[in-house]
């Protein structure tokens, strides 16, 4: 019998010709002999989780990465890999991957792909990020689909009989109502707090299914600061609570109109200006999975 450890074994030697029955005490002559035994290099395996420190860490994306997003990510250590279905999600996960990042600046999202997508994550305990923008111009200019439809096919829920709890993180009060007001015409539960820490509180009372954002609201890392990312890991449900963060390209001076409904938000393209791409690079880096 041979007992590998890093660069050793140790043979276990047979009882000499004349011994009594059974083997040697290991301690005793012919017992445990080190012998020779240089390391033996691992096969090079594509589905091996990567080696925490020289590799890029697998990132599951969809759809591919726009240009500056792709090399912000690199910057960070990430390799994105693109998954389209639920089938190529769950190939992924032997590979331990960081997280589940739609970011939808590339191509058009569908709400069956997107909730297929986040059903498999959530499945696996890979946490799960998605960034949309959000648009302001009345009914008939609006270009892009109600907030609600992306949110919806996000939203996981306790049981088919309970809606989901959503928990809104969003300064501006007119952003927020409007918000709410289309999220509870579609079934679902609404939590508002207009920051970070305001949201960790209401976090505790609401236990939300999704947690949604403008992306400039959440804290930067601070010592001893908690955050949402913060409550949601020290309570088991960083892996099974979908992150949502927007931009919202929203003039102060037309909030008024989206107060009184005479216009709507709908989503549309979000920001991609240097700090936002460095919000989003850090927030990955701080729900992505150990």
């Amino acid at each position: 019998a041979t007992a590998e450890a890093a660069g050793r074994s140790y043979a276990i030697g047979a009882p000499d010709r004349n011994a009594a029955e059974g083997p040697e005490p290991l301690d005793g002559p012919g017992g445990a002999v080190e012998v020779a035994d240089p390391p033996r290099p691992q096969p090079m395996d594509d589905e091996l989780p990567p080696e925490p420190l020289d590799n890029p860490r697998r990132l599951l994306v969809w759809p591919a990465p726009d240009v500056s997003t792709q090399q912000a990510l690199s910057d960070r250590g990430y390799r994105p890999v693109i998954v389209h279905s639920r089938e190529e999600v769950d190939a992924q996960i032997a590979a331990f991957p960081a997280a589940l990042f739609v970011d939808p600046l590339t191509g058009p999202i569908t709400r069956t792909a997107l909730q297929s997508l986040r059903q498999a994550a959530v499945a696996a305990e890979v946490p799960v990020l998605v960034t949309a923008g959000l648009g302001q111009a009345s009914r008939d200019a609006a270009y892009g689909a109600d907030p609600a439809v992306l949110l919806k096919a996000l939203a996981p829920r306790d049981s088919e009989q309970h809606p989901p709890r959503v928990l809104l993180i969003e300064e501006h009060a007119e952003i927020a109502l409007a918000l709410t007001s289309t999220l509870e015409r579609r079934g679902m539960q609404v939590a508002r707090a207009a920051s970070d820490a305001d949201a960790v509180t209401l976090a505790g009372q609401f236990r939300p299914n999704l947690v949604v954002m403008d992306l400039m609201r959440i804290e930067r890392r601070q010592e001893g600061h908690a955050g949402i990312i913060d409550w949601l890991r020290a309570n088991g449900q960083l892996n099974r609570t979908p992150l949502v963060v927007y931009t919202a390209a929203v003039d102060q001076a037309d909030l008024p109109r989206l107060a009184s409904g005479e216009t709507v938000l709908f989503l549309a393209e979000r920001s991609t200006s240097g700090e936002v791409q460095s919000r989003i690079v850090e927030l990955l880096a701080r729900i992505g999975t150990n």
